[in-house]
């Protein structure tokens, strides 16, 4: 596991993403508060690595001006995702990362992968040593067995996957990445690989030497 993930770090590097090494949950918690700044704004995803490691609790109680959706009524929450999208700090988790060195997520709002891709002055992504797959193949059936389901558990969200235990997809030899359900309250809508970044450095990402959310 040590050698997997030390070759997936280097692949960030080489892909423009700052890489760092966290032996275990708690140690992730002082990376993160040297890479934020009193008064930032900040903001994240829904994730539950980010509770399991104390971030959020940490965005709450900090000296940052924290973009919080759970405060935000229904109808206003567009105002907290465009918020969020001009922040200076987005924290979130991945849904994969490949041993090549790639982000691979799938959203239902997206404002998530959006955050990802631009906006925030820097992305902090938190992922467990679980969540390294051999390349982007190996990233879309993890989403489909291993990360969707139980999210809509999660969420409270009545989708065939959530039923199963896996997305209707996997009934077919090969399926293909945008394939599911036709419901319309599915969380798979859109689906970005981060690969190589122009601007080096803007995501960073903390490899941690446990398991941690789905």
């Amino acid at each position: 596991m040590e050698q997997l993930i030390e070759n997936t770090m280097k692949n960030l590097e080489k892909n423009g993403m700052q890489p760092f090494y966290a032996e275990n949950r708690e140690a992730v918690l002082p990376i993160v508060q040297s890479l934020l700044h009193p008064g930032d704004s900040v903001s994240h995803g829904g994730s539950v690595t980010l509770s399991e490691c104390g971030i959020t609790a940490l965005l709450a109680n900090g000296d940052y001006d924290y973009i919080d959706r759970s405060k935000y009524a229904p109808e206003n929450v567009r105002e907290a995702f465009l918020k969020a999208f001009a922040c200076d700090s987005y924290l979130t988790s991945s849904n994969a990362v490949t041993e090549r060195g790639e982000l691979y997520n799938v959203d239902g709002n997206s404002n998530r992968v959006a955050c990802i891709v631009y906006g925030p002055k820097q992305v902090i992504v938190i992922v467990g040593k679980n969540k390294i797959v051999p390349d982007i193949n190996a990233a879309i059936r993890r989403v489909k067995e291993k990360a969707a389901p139980p999210n809509c558990v999660r969420l409270g969200i009545p989708s065939a996957c959530s039923k199963l235990g896996k997305c209707v997809s996997l009934t077919k030899e090969d399926p293909f990445l945008c394939d599911g359900c036709a419901a319309d309250i599915r969380i798979c809508c859109n689906y970005v690989v981060s690969a190589k970044q122009r601007e080096k450095n803007r995501i960073k990402v903390i490899i941690v030497n446990e398991s941690l959310g789905y």
